[in-house]
């Protein structure tokens, strides 16, 4: 079908991250399964509206955390097939939540 058929946004290269506050991050389907959670909310199989919207609201976590979030799942994909990694930065202040959001992220 065509690109503008509603049943292909399933399988689209890209999905919307969405924060409590109303952020929004659009980045790569794969880049974005690196947590588990994403992963199964977008599997085709699943009954979560996710899996057809490609949009995901994660109303526990804050913009400034989904940011940074998003920043290393890219980071994650970029770096993943190397032996020598370097540390990404990470505000000392969004530490704790960024720990909380990882656990609920199974990131």
């Amino acid at each position: 079908m065509s690109a503008s058929d509603p049943s292909s946004s399933s399988q689209s290269e890209y999905v919307t991250l969405v924060s409590g506050d109303g952020f929004e991050f659009v980045i790569p389907r794969s880049t974005a399964c690196v947590s588990g959670t994403i992963r199964r909310m977008l599997e085709p199989s699943s009954r979560f509206s996710e899996s057809v919207t490609g949009r995901c609201v994660l109303e526990n976590i804050s913009g400034i955390v989904l940011e940074k979030v998003c920043e290393y799942f890219c980071y994650n994909e970029k770096n993943k097939n190397q032996t020598y990694v370097p540390d990404m930065d990470i505000p000392p202040e969004l530490c704790l939540e960024l720990l909380m959001a990882a656990d609920y992220l199974d990131a």
